[in-house]
């Protein structure tokens, strides 16, 4: 009979069922997110569009096998993170990308969705919206928009913006304080599991978490979460939005900004021995913002405009272009451009880029030697 993860308010002074292990009135199955069911969920979870990849069609070769081995190590409390694969990404600029092991893949599938996902749902902010399931960067965009239109109901466009930037902050994300913060949390097996995850990878002594890695998504998200109770709890800032280290404050007063602005770099350089970019800046909001790869400025009607930076169209335009040339080259059939072209416009409408799109459109030709292929006017039509 398999068993399911169960959170519940205790009721009781009974001691916790073994495997079990209780914080603030929550109770946390560690054997329970060990189930077989779960760990096959997570690999199902885990190999979603990958499943051509050599790692996961080894593991799955011996499904059962590898995932009762899992299991084992997991109950027994044996199991250590296997290490991680290095490569780097280049857009929008260059990362150190490090994944881990599909193994170690299907357990942070398990352990996030099982427990890192609905305990700290339960504890963040509304406006903290990475890695959610129903928000995402459309949803903190359009907290942004809403906020910056409601603002301008009560102010006009006199007022600023406070925009904040961590400078490296997954590598700087201290080992130490992230268990302190989770300890108040979690406990028992949970947290052992939690240490060993933390401790697999570090950029300097005690500190850096792996991008790449699904359990980093949801560390960083919480790291951050005294500043967010700080801005909305004590500072009393309503139009506040936050997507990972990047978040933005809006106020009337300049010189109240300047305030949060200390309060919040003090918190952040003593309380989690991370610090604050260049881009971190105070300006009239009249001038606008940059937000997750867009600009948004506000009219004089109130209307809030949302162009794509022009570092994100060259980037854009450059993947256009290197499609295009894989057509011709016969590295990608005309399925490819499509799904590629319909990606492409979905992501240009959510902001305002009607010229924008047509542009595009009619720059692109994908050509296969004959001349113009007829094709070419079905993406055109599609992005138009």
């Amino acid at each position: 009979m398999t068993a399911f993860l169960v959170f519940g308010r205790r009721t009781g002074t009974a001691a916790s069922p073994a495997g079990e292990s209780s914080k603030e009135g929550l109770m946390y199955g560690y054997e329970q997110m060990c189930s077989f069911k779960n760990l096959y969920n997570a690999h199902l979870a885990a190999r979603r569009g990958k499943r051509d990849k050599a790692e996961v069609i080894r593991f799955e070769m011996n499904l059962a096998e590898n995932l009762c081995n899992l299991q084992k190590e997991l109950t027994e409390k044996t199991y250590y993170p296997r290490g991680y694969k290095h490569f780097m990404i280049y857009e929008p600029k260059a990362r150190s990308i490090y994944a881990p092991d599909y193994a170690d893949r299907v357990v942070q599938h398990c352990l996030c969705d099982n427990i890192l996902m609905p305990t700290f749902e339960r504890r963040l902010i509304y406006d903290n919206a990475a890695c959610r399931i129903g928000k995402g960067t459309h949803f903190s965009m359009d907290r942004l928009s809403g906020f910056m239109r409601e603002f301008y109901q009560k102010h006009g466009t006199e007022g600023y913006f406070l925009k904040c930037d961590v400078r490296k902050y997954f590598d700087s994300i201290s080992h130490t304080i992230l268990k302190q913060k989770l300890s108040k949390v979690f406990d028992g097996e949970i947290f052992m599991l939690l240490c060993r995850i933390i401790d697999s990878y570090e950029t300097s002594k005690d500190a850096g978490l792996p991008l790449g890695n699904q359990a980093s998504q949801w560390f960083a998200l919480y790291y951050l979460d005294g500043v967010d109770r700080l801005i909305k709890e004590r500072l009393r800032i309503k139009f506040y939005v936050r997507y990972m280290d990047d978040f933005i404050l809006i106020h009337s007063d300049k010189n109240y900004l300047h305030n949060c602005l200390g309060e919040i770099r003090q918190l952040c350089e003593t309380g989690l021995k991370i610090e604050l970019n260049e881009k971190t800046q105070i300006f009239p909001v009249k001038n606008g913002v940059d937000y997750l790869g867009w600009h948004f400025y506000l009219t004089e009607t109130g209307k809030v405009i949302r162009k794509l930076r022009t570092s994100n169209k060259r980037r854009l335009k450059r993947r256009m272009r290197k499609k295009a040339q894989d057509y011709h080259d016969y590295l990608l059939n005309f399925d490819d451009i499509k799904r590629s072209s319909a990606s492409t416009n979905g992501h240009l409408s959510h902001g305002h880029t009607y010229r924008l799109r047509q542009k595009l459109a009619w720059e692109m030709a994908y050509t296969r030697g004959d001349g113009e292929d007829v094709k070419t006017n079905q993406i055109r039509s599609d992005m138009t």
